[in-house]
């Protein structure tokens, strides 16, 4: 696959912030061991350059990865432990086929939205600067397929609420990427899990292991958002 100097560039740029550093993906195991128990099933959505998915095959789960850019999806083919099942695949609402935009230079922001993305504060830099077919499957299809999962993580660009409208009953954990700039998406993913079952939330931000809050309802945890300076997840507790 021919990448061009910024394809290397962008591939090179998401290695050094997500993979340079392996004590995060220690700790991110540990953290992860604290929601699994070995052998349980997760779901990584949107895993980028792995260090999610080996963060949870390390705590112990049998994990199913999606990563539907080319470029990533060829580097985790090479890269990943064996074990890890690898899609390149999306996650959607419905089953279909839709156009990513790629950031070369930025893969971390490439999406299915990127005008949720690019109205974020520190994004006038970034360039979309091409596009990818895909193929769309929801969680439903992936539970079908692999079994009902322990966790499921979605970090997808502004994407998220698209994905859990593909989900039709609860986990009993997931976690989903908030952006300062897309907050009635956030609000969308409460709305969508609170009526899929009895969770409770919280949220940490970055790439840390520390919850921010107490845990708190829908509208609780709707609340804090406004407040959320910087990327955040936020972990959804069935109770």
């Amino acid at each position: 696959m021919s990448l061009g100097v910024r394809g290397w560039a962008g591939l090179a740029r998401s290695l050094v912030i997500y993979r340079a550093r392996p004590w995060r993906i220690a700790r991110l195991a540990r953290f992860y061991a604290t929601l699994l128990e070995p052998g349980d099933l997760a779901f990584d959505i949107g895993a980028h350059v792995g260090n999610r998915a080996r963060a949870l095959h390390r705590a112990g789960a049998r994990v199913v990865a999606l990563e539907p850019q080319a470029v990533l999806h060829a580097f985790l083919a090479r890269d990943l432990p064996p074990g890890i099942t690898l899609l390149r695949q999306a996650a959607g609402a419905m089953p279909g086929v839709a156009e990513l935009a790629v950031s070369k230079l930025h893969p971390t922001v490439s999406s299915l939205v990127p005008g949720r993305v690019a109205a974020g504060p520190g994004f006038g830099h970034v360039r979309w600067d091409a596009r990818e077919p895909v193929e769309v499957t929801t969680l439903d299809a992936l539970i079908a397929a692999h079994g009902v999962p322990r966790f499921v993580k979605i970090d997808v660009e502004g994407f998220e609420a698209e994905v859990l409208a593909g989900l039709t009953h609860p986990v009993p954990w997931l976690a989903f990427e908030a952006l300062p700039a897309a907050p009635r998406a956030a609000r969308a993913c409460l709305a969508r899990l609170a009526a899929l079952g009895p969770y409770r939330f919280n949220l940490i931000t970055g790439e840390g292991d520390r919850y921010a809050l107490d845990w708190t309802d829908a509208a609780g945890l709707a609340a804090a958002l406004p407040r959320l300076t910087r990327n955040g997840d936020v972990y959804a507790r069935l109770d």
